[in-house]
């Protein structure tokens, strides 16, 4: 029966100074409110995406995962610079062929064809 009531007051004694800590916030006062985590777009926006970018982006969590909405606009952001980044390879390559078939004709490229004197086009008009 000692034990049992040395516990009780024990227990008593523990919720008190908590209690009391509690209300009174100690030497900081009350803990301020957390602030909800909220996205901020690490993505730049004055030069081209890198693989680095991409890895530091972090979604904050909510209940039941991410905000939908704020990963949704980071994935059409990558999208949108993924395709323009394709097109623009796409626009090089072919440039890049032309120049290619332009340097192994050469020369060759006009050989055979003469222009024709003002005096031969009229001639063929007829």
């Amino acid at each position: 029966m000692v034990l049992f009531l040395f516990l009780v007051v024990a227990l008593l004694v523990v919720v008190g100074a908590v209690t009391l800590a509690v209300i009174s916030g100690g030497e900081s006062g009350a803990l301020p409110d957390a602030a909800p985590e909220r996205f901020t777009d690490p993505l730049p926006l004055d030069r081209p995406l890198r693989r680095a970018d991409v890895d530091a982006v972090r979604f904050p969590m909510t209940l039941r995962g991410y905000h939908m909405d704020e990963v949704d606009d980071v994935l059409g952001r990558l999208g949108a610079e993924l395709a323009e980044r394709d097109a623009r390879i796409a626009e090089l390559e072919a440039a890049l062929a032309g120049a290619q078939a332009t340097a192994v004709a050469g020369r060759t490229l006009f050989e055979g064809y003469e222009p024709r004197g003002p005096e031969e086009k009229k001639g063929d008009d007829q």
